[in-house]
């Protein structure tokens, strides 16, 4: 399982790389400053939506791959996805108690907790041992912060 680290911003600019039409490169700005991600035919778009300049997008990318060490960073996007600015998003693998495998996130599933998987089609099997990407807007304090997501996308 790669650890997927997220990057939340907006959409500067979206170009495409070498001729090759499969792939782009979207800019993304936060208060880090510039990050570049490269999405190709590999990358996860979240509901197929098409990337446009000044959506807040929030991207993935596996900090256990290698990087340019270039500036600004270039990464390559596994996950990318519109985000509501008063929502977050979480990417990974959870245990069979629904405890993230970093430990950050324990999910408590409510009855209008969406559950879907990657294609859209409902999901009615248990969530342990799946990678989910999880919207969800409040957590408590503990650790690991608990939330109930809004939807939940399994990684099938």
């Amino acid at each position: 399982m790669p650890s997927l680290v997220p990057v939340n911003g907006v959409i500067q600019s979206i170009t495409t790389l070498d001729n090759n039409c499969c792939m782009q490169q979207v800019t993304i700005r936060n208060s880090d400053g510039i990050q570049n991600f490269i999405i190709s035919p590999d990358t996860y778009v979240i509901s197929e939506i098409r990337l446009r300049v000044g959506m807040n997008v929030t991207a993935f990318y596996d900090a256990d791959l290698p990087i340019p060490l270039i500036y600004p960073p270039q990464y390559q996007a596994i996950i990318i996805g519109r985000r509501n600015p008063q929502e977050n998003l979480y990417a990974g693998e959870f245990d069979n108690d629904l405890v993230s495998f970093d430990g950050t996130l324990k999910l408590n599933v409510g009855r209008s907790t969406d559950i879907v998987t990657s294609n859209g089609q409902p999901f009615p099997c248990p969530l342990g041992g799946q990678t989910l990407i999880v919207y969800y807007t409040v957590t408590t304090r503990s650790i690991p912060a608990q939330t109930t997501p809004r939807k939940i996308i399994v990684i099938c």
